[in-house]
């Protein structure tokens, strides 16, 4: 059997209730066939499953751009002893849906820092291509081992929250790693840029179950819980048609 490994989320404000977590954990023992240690970092464990550890946010390291508890989070649990994790570690955002078994991102580049190519708009590919840059909804790293992405952070913490030199938390996590790889691009897939139609097509077809993507991200909207229903959104050309897949695998 497989030795265990660590699943790591975080949950503060409003924009996603305790349900989102509820459900990646029930995801996860649907599509995750070694044992886990499932860990989330919240300040309101209210409904939360009794399933679901918990641990509260740390003080702030000294981020001024945003009020704390935010996305800077990601750098700290890098850090030697947190939570007492030990071993490969993976952190997931909540805003993602599991379609497949995973446990091909524990089997990929053991040892290695591991995090997706970040997306950028087709247009915007065509005169400079992709940035050297992660998109950290995914990114999995050796807890015990990640601890010079932590001292990078603390040493350099003005540079990060400097977003003229970093524009994201991403960034500055993609520049502290040093060595990373970028998961398979067919593993993950973005709803909006893999599974939305573009514009005007998207008016007239909904969005389809990507071929072989084992999770599939929400980033910024809709959310996960509007795909199923459509979503309208502030612009014509981010209007979503109704995919009740997504509620086929974004369940308790």
């Amino acid at each position: 059997m497989s030795s265990s490994v660590n699943i790591v989320c975080m949950k503060w404000g409003t924009r996603y209730p305790a349900p989102y977590v509820n459900i990646l954990f029930r995801s996860l023992q649907r599509h995750l066939k070694r044992p886990f240690r499932f860990l989330c970092i919240t300040d309101d464990t209210t409904d939360l499953l009794p399933e679901v550890e918990t641990v509260p946010f740390p003080e702030n390291p000294g981020i001024k751009q945003a009020k704390w508890p935010n996305v800077f989070m990601k750098l700290v649990l890098t850090k030697d002893g947190f939570a007492n994790l030990e071993g490969p570690t993976m952190f997931l955002d909540l805003d993602l849906v599991i379609l497949e078994d995973i446990d091909c991102f524990f089997d990929y580049q053991p040892g290695k820092n591991c995090i997706i190519h970040n997306w950028i708009e087709a247009r915007k590919q065509i005169t400079r291509g992709r940035p050297d840059i992660g998109n950290s909804s995914i990114f999995r790293f050796d807890a015990g081992k990640s601890d010079y992405i932590y001292q990078t952070f603390i040493r350099e913490i003005e540079d990060a929250d400097d977003r003229s030199k970093f524009q994201t938390e991403q960034a500055f996590l993609t520049y502290a790693m040093k060595e990373k790889y970028w998961w398979p691009e067919e593993w993950v897939a973005s709803f909006k840029r893999h599974c939305r139609p573009t514009f005007p097509l998207n008016l007239f077809i909904a969005p389809r179950k990507p071929k072989g993507a084992k999770f599939l991200v929400f980033h910024g909207h809709p959310d996960p819980v509007d795909a199923p229903k459509g979503h309208k959104g502030k612009r014509i050309h981010h209007r979503v048609l109704p995919a009740p897949w997504v509620a086929e695998h974004w369940k308790m």
